[in-house]
């Protein structure tokens, strides 16, 4: 029996969220409980899709009230243990643009900071590679949106 058959399964969602600047799109990461940068996530509620558990995580890790859903943008899944059970996490990431309002972190779930970056600062700072993979995808997704927000029809 391989590792993963033994493990509980779990599901979470998380979101990407970035914003306008004068100076082009910047991405938005949170600093969590255990010092790393990642982004918003946290188990779905009972009844809840995952785009809808990530807009409702996204809005509390981070403060924000104005977040606009622009799609999914993959699945990442790492083991790890919890009081001796290993666990098989599965989380799914969904693209958000942050139109306005100022990004407050939410200390009662041990996040301390919420930071925007530039792609490059973004992907730099990133601590999981997983998470890393989907930066990268939503950096795909907003220089699309960017590219095609400039060129004339």
């Amino acid at each position: 029996m391989g590792e993963s058959a033994r493990a509980k399964k779990e599901t979470s969602a998380g979101g990407v969220v970035f914003r306008s600047f004068a100076e082009g799109p910047k991405f938005l990461l949170i600093n969590d409980s255990y010092k790393n940068w990642g982004f918003p996530k946290g188990h779905l509620n009972t009844g809840e899709s995952a785009d809808e558990a990530a807009l409702r995580e996204a809005g509390e890790e981070t403060g924000l009230t104005e977040l606009i859903p622009l799609g999914p943008l993959g699945v990442i899944d790492w083991f790890f243990r919890f009081r001796g059970q290993l666990i098989h996490k599965y989380c799914h990431f969904f693209l958000f643009e942050s139109p306005s309002g100022p990004a407050v972190p939410q200390l009662e779930e041990g996040i301390t900071a919420c930071r925007w970056y530039a792609y490059p600062d973004a992907v730099k700072n990133i601590s999981y590679d997983n998470a890393r993979k989907i930066l990268e995808k939503a950096g795909e997704e907003v220089s699309k949106r960017y590219s095609e927000a400039g060129s004339p029809d």
